[in-house]
């Protein structure tokens, strides 16, 4: 019997931690920006199925901005916009 791989959103993984990127879900498209451009945005940061993430940093107070390492580079991204992204956590 095989076991599905547990998928969280970016925003639940705990400090410290790594994880794969598997999927990045289209924004809400009554948000001031189109679902589809959140999506590519995040996808053109390096955000790619595939690519392995580690969650650096969360902001004072609220946990917000979430400091992620992408390969060499590290972002910040608001919580909304680490929920689009289902990752695999290792």
């Amino acid at each position: 019997m095989t076991l599905a791989p547990t998928l969280i959103k970016l925003d639940s993984l705990p400090l410290g931690q790594s994880g794969t990127v598997i999927h990045i879900a289209p924004g809400n498209p009554e948000d001031t920006e189109d679902g589809a451009d959140l999506a590519r945005r995040l996808m053109e940061l390096g955000f790619v199925p595939g690519e392995r993430i580690r969650m650096l940093k969360r902001g004072l107070p609220g946990g917000e901005p979430l400091a992620i390492k992408v390969g060499n580079a590290t972002f910040a991204l608001r919580r909304f916009e680490a929920a689009l992204i289902s990752i695999q956590p290792e």
